[in-house]
């Protein structure tokens, strides 16, 4: 228990150096495109230490490790509620939910196994790498229950990535390339974590 204390206690300390040390270097940049809301990206990330040094945080046989939870805050540019940006690791859509009732605004990456049914389908410019802009419910027995309100699907194709990537939201004020923008935006923020 007490190595577990440490490794917590540690894991806050340098959860906290590493957000003063990254709002210090992205002070001054802008996001891009305008936002009244304060943006937080979601990560937990690894960081190795030497086993000798912290025998506390064994993470394998020969290694030690802390994995740090931290919110990273890139741009604060007004008042509103909060936009959180996370992961297909932080699906949870009863937390998800909570957040929804709380006024806070949430972009994650959607699974790949997403059970739902389109309510609507918004036009899209292609040329934009959008591929849809949908209304949707969840129609998982345990997810629909979980999140019983609608979401916003957001299809988009990073052309200089070569990847797909699908969004789940609760706002349906801001545009639909917005809300890929504030995903990229946020993970070159945590690509300093790593």
């Amino acid at each position: 228990k007490s190595g577990h204390f440490k490794s917590v206690k540690w894991g806050h300390y340098i959860s906290a150096l590493t957000v003063q040390i990254a709002r210090h270097l992205y002070a001054g940049e802008e996001l891009g495109f305008e936002l009244d809301n304060t943006v937080y990206a979601l990560d937990a990330s690894t960081i190795d230490l030497c086993l000798s040094v912290f025998p506390w945080a064994r993470f394998q046989r020969t290694k030690a490790a802390i994995k740090l939870p931290y919110p990273v805050r890139p741009a604060v540019t007004g008042a509103g509620g909060a936009f959180y940006v996370m992961d297909r690791g932080y699906t949870d859509f009863a937390r998800l939910y909570r957040l929804h009732q709380a006024s806070a605004f949430f972009v994650i990456r959607a699974k790949s196994n997403l059970q739902f049914r389109r309510v609507y389908s918004h036009p899209v410019e292609k040329d934009s790498g959008l591929r849809c802009n949908q209304m949707v419910a969840l129609t998982g027995f345990y997810t629909a229950q979980r999140y019983p309100d609608r979401l916003r699907r957001i299809r988009y194709y990073d052309a200089e990535a070569g990847k797909r990537l699908v969004f789940l939201t609760n706002n349906f004020s801001i545009p639909a390339f917005t809300i890929t923008e504030l995903y990229r935006y946020c993970w070159q923020v945590e690509l300093f974590f790593e």
